[in-house]
């Protein structure tokens, strides 16, 4: 079962000392932290920061994923690349809620069909 659980804009900021922020639908703010030996996390964060520092915008999805053969059983955020692809991370205690952190780990498998 694939079920879309939430869809909408996200923009992803990177800031003058390398820090992404990540923006789901102009409310949900994340510090995207590359930490060592435990891989990537997301941070909540209410802080705003310049939207001309913005890398990259575009559409979302999040789906939750529980027993299908080509896909791991967690949620999963595909943001919108460009081109007609998406880029799939998988989440697997899901986003961050108040102030506790989440990873987010990069994956190949990605639910929404590219368009080449």
């Amino acid at each position: 079962m694939i079920r879309l659980i939430k869809q909408g804009k996200y923009s992803l900021i990177e800031t003058f000392d390398k820090t992404k922020i990540l923006t789901l639908d102009e409310k949900d703010r994340f510090a995207w932290i590359e930490a060592e030996e435990i891989g990537d996390i997301l941070v909540a964060t209410k802080k705003k920061f310049n939207p001309r520092l913005t890398v990259s915008a575009g559409p979302y999805r999040l789906y939750e994923v529980k027993n299908e053969p080509d896909f791991v059983d967690l949620k999963h955020l595909e943001l919108f690349i460009g081109e007609g692809n998406w880029q799939g991370y998988l989440l697997p205690t899901g986003l961050p809620d108040g102030r506790i952190r989440r990873r987010i780990q990069p994956t190949g498998e990605v639910i929404t069909k590219s368009i080449n």
